[in-house]
Formats: structure tokens, C-alpha cells, sequence
């Protein structure tokens, strides 16, 4: 029955070409946008590369304290860190880095800005950097406060152009660090920067006294089994930090969170909740692409009605030879499906062509994002329903044609 209604499928689109193409480009148009997002999601939520271990770390990013009517958020104090979280036992290994900021780099007689992070060892450990070359810091570099620097491969282009960047020595904020090891370039939210020098490089040692600053903290497991433990134990964690403070706040909240759960937080304001809200996110992203699907759907629909409508008389004879309404149902809607998975086919071709070329012109630095199996899978299940969505109104409606009035080709 399958091959039957493949079979004739085929020949009813290429008796009419312009519809056929005008429904095509329709389908691709709409399954490029859905899967270009779905793969820049996919990354963002479920990374791999160098946050591949991100399935068993997660990441504390704001300490939020509330006193009666006034409210606190800010990125987390070295001393929190340090003081209370290095010392959970639910946890294989804590690393404090801290944002991104943009420092200006004297080489020569060029001044550039670019992006700087401090970080302790057990940050890269936890993350995977590609190292392209040298070294990165050790934990004898962070104790003795070495002014060492790991730069990306665009950044050392940028300043040495074919020259090896290590060994090296850069001028920014007033020191001189040297350059010990390239590694590539990313864009990931606990990755990106041009450059990272240790923590223990702070012009300062005041850092070390604040519970509040500008520091993410990591929080790595054994193994994903114990993310919920580390979850849990936070909350006595935080009871402590709340009682030292010395402003003395009525609350003090801290969530450790997945990627989804960190964006699902942060988008909808969720923190001094333990819920994140990350349901509500994917929620509401499948319901925005169905609404996205809905127009082209509609126009299909009367595309798909136009074509049919030519085909009143062969609906007539399988009618009057004995084909229920279901029948004709199942086979309208069968031929919009195969266009539908043809469509999403070559949608996947051009969605791997539009994801390199948004690579190549840098419209994000350093974005690379690639098709993965969970979007192929979300192709095809994006195709079925689009076909579903496309076939099913104007099928029913030319299967209870008249068998009299469909003969004389009339509807």
C-alpha cells in the first residue's frame, strides 16, 4: 500500500511542477529557520566540545539577598567560593572564574581591546579546552600568583599574526603577563574570552574578602547521579553564607544549575524560587515554532486544496469502485508527508549550508554550531507534523465529495 501511494504520490507532482516547487521552497524555507534554531539551542542547552562534561557540573552565577522590601543580585565573592563551596562534599572538584571584561592589550605600538577572564586551576580541569599549543595553567601557577596568560587562536593572530604566540609577553592594566599556551577558539557561556590569566593576578588581594564580586562558580560531580545531592546540599550551604553575611539580609538564595535551568532562570526572573522554570521555557519555544508553522501550514493548505480539487475525477472513480473517506484521507495525507520529508531533507542541506556561513561571517564571534543527531531527529519529526498539519484539511474535505459530482469534476 506504501509503495502505492509512493508511486502515485511521485507522478501526481510532477504533473504539476509549479505546484510542486512553490511547495517545496515553502516547506525548506520554514524547515531552515526552525532547524538553524534548534541547532543554536541544541548547543546552548546541551553544549559539547568544551563544556562537553556539562551534563555532570553545575554552575552558581548569582547570590540574590532580600531584606524586607530591598532586594540584592549580584555574581558571586571570591570568599563564597572559597570559603563555603570548595568545601562541599557532594562535589569531585569547584572552580571559580570570573566574567568576561574588556581589557585593553599594548603590543607593540597596537593597542587592542579584547576579553578577559581570571580563573583558578580546577577550571581547566573541569572544562575541555582544544589546546592548540603550550600549556595552561597549573595549580603551582595559581598559588604563586605567576603572571602567566592562555590566549585564544583568533587573539594570537591577532597580535603575533604567523609568529607562535607562546612565550610571548603582553601589556594590559599596568602588567606584563606571558603567554604559555594557545587553545581554540569558543563561544560557550563558561568558555568564551580572548584571554585568561590565574585568579591570583588581581592587582589586589581584596577579592578574597567579598562575598559578592564578579565570579561564577562550578560545581563538577563524579558523575550526573550527583547533581541532585549537590543541589541539595547548597541549601545548607547557603544557610551559612546567609548567617556570616555581615549586612545581615533575611534571605540569601543561591541555585545551582544545569544549562537549560540557568537560561530558564534568568529569562523569567526565577531567583528566590528553586524552580527554574525551564518547562515552562521548552514549553513555550515548542509553542512559538508551532505558531512560526502555522502560516506557512495555512498556505499549504490551500495550495494542497487547488491540487486536489484537479483531481475530483479520480476521487470519483475510487469512490464509486468502493474507497472509504478514510482511505482517500490516509492517501492525501500520505502524499503531503512524502513531499513534507523531501522537503525536510533538503531543508537539512541548506540548514548545514546557512550554519556555516553564519560561522564565516562572524555575525557572533566564534559561533560554531553544527547539525546533531537529536536535530536531524528533530527534522523529521518536524516534517511529519508539518505534513500532518498541511494534509489533513483539505484530504478530508475532498474525500466527501459527491461520487456523482466528483465524476463530473465538479466539487
Amino acid at each position: 500500500m506504501l509503495k502505492n501511494y509512493f508511486q502515485i504520490a511521485c507522478k501526481v507532482y510532477m504533473r504539476r511542477k509549479l505546484f510542486t516547487a512553490i511547495n517545496l521552497l515553502c516547506i525548506v524555507l520554514t524547515m531552515v529557520v526552525l532547524l538553524t534554531v534548534t541547532a543554536i539551542l541544541q548547543t546552548t542547552f546541551y553544549p559539547t566540545g568544551v563544556e562537553g562534561k556539562s551534563e555532570r557540573f553545575l554552575q552558581i552565577t548569582t547570590i540574590t539577598q532580600a531584606s524586607n522590601n530591598n532586594t540584592s543580585r549580584s555574581p558571586l565573592g571570591y570568599k563564597t567560593i572559597d570559603q563555603y563551596l570548595r568545601k562541599m562534599k557532594t562535589v569531585e572538584k569547584v572552580a571559580a572564574v570570573t566574567g568576561p571584561e574588556s581589557v585593553s592589550v599594548y603590543q607593540k605600538e597596537s593597542v587592542n581591546e579584547i576579553m578577559m577572564r581570571r580563573a583558578d586551576a580546577e577550571y581547566w580541569q573541569i572544562l575541555d579546552f582544544k589546546l592548540l599549543s603550550g600549556r595552561v595553567p597549573s595549580e603551582d601557577d595559581v598559588r604563586q600568583g605567576r603572571f602567566v596568560a592562555v590566549v585564544n587562536e583568533n587573539t594570537a593572530k591577532k597580535l603575533f599574526g604567523t609568529e607562535s604566540a607562546v612565550g610571548k609577553k603582553i601589556n594590559t592594566g599596568g602588567q606584563q603577563f606571558e603567554i604559555i599556551g594557545v587553545v581554540e577558539d569558543v563561544i560557550h557561556l563558561n568558555a568564551y574570552a580572548d584571554m585568561w590569566v590565574p585568579v591570583t593576578t588581581f592587582p589586589s588581594s581584596q577579592y578574597r574578602e567579598q562575598y559578592t564580586g564578579d565570579f561564577t562558580a562550578l560545581l563538577m560531580g563524579k558523575s550526573a547521579a550527583d547533581l541532585p545531592l549537590i543541589k541539595d546540599e547548597l541549601l545548607q550551604i547557603v544557610k551559612q553564607v546567609n548567617a556570616d553575611e555581615p549586612n545581615h539580609w533575611d534571605h540569601t538564595y543561591m541555585w545551582a544549575d544545569g544549562k537549560l535551568d540557568f537560561f530558564a532562570r534568568g529569562i523569567l526572573n526565577n531567583d528566590e524560587v528553586a524552580g527554574s522554570g525551564a518547562a515552562q521555557l521548552l514549553a513555550g519555544i515548542v509553542f512559538a515554532m508551532l505558531l512560526f508553522m502555522l502560516l506557512p501550514a495555512l498556505n499549504l493548505i490551500n495550495l494542497n486544496s487547488g491540487r486536489i480539487m484537479e483531481r475530483a475525477a479520480e476521487i470519483g472513480v475510487r469512490k464509486a469502485f468502493g474507497a472509504s473517506n478514510s482511505e482517500l484521507v490516509k492517501q492525501f495525507v500520505m502524499e503531503n508527508i512524502l513531499l513534507c520529508l523531501f522537503g525536510g531533507a533538503l531543508g537539512l542541506i541548506f540548514t548545514k549550508l546557512t550554519l556555516i556561513w553564519l560561522s564565516n561571517i562572524n555575525l557572533v564571534p566564534y559561533m560554531k554550531v553544527d547539525l546533531s543527531f537529536a536535530v536531524f531527529a528533530y527534522s523529521f519529526v518536524m516534517a511529519i507534523v508539518f505534513g500532518v498539519l498541511s494534509g489533513v484539511i483539505p484530504a478530508w474535505k475532498m474525500s466527501r465529495l459527491d461520487p456523482v459530482l466528483a465524476l463530473k469534476g465538479a466539487a
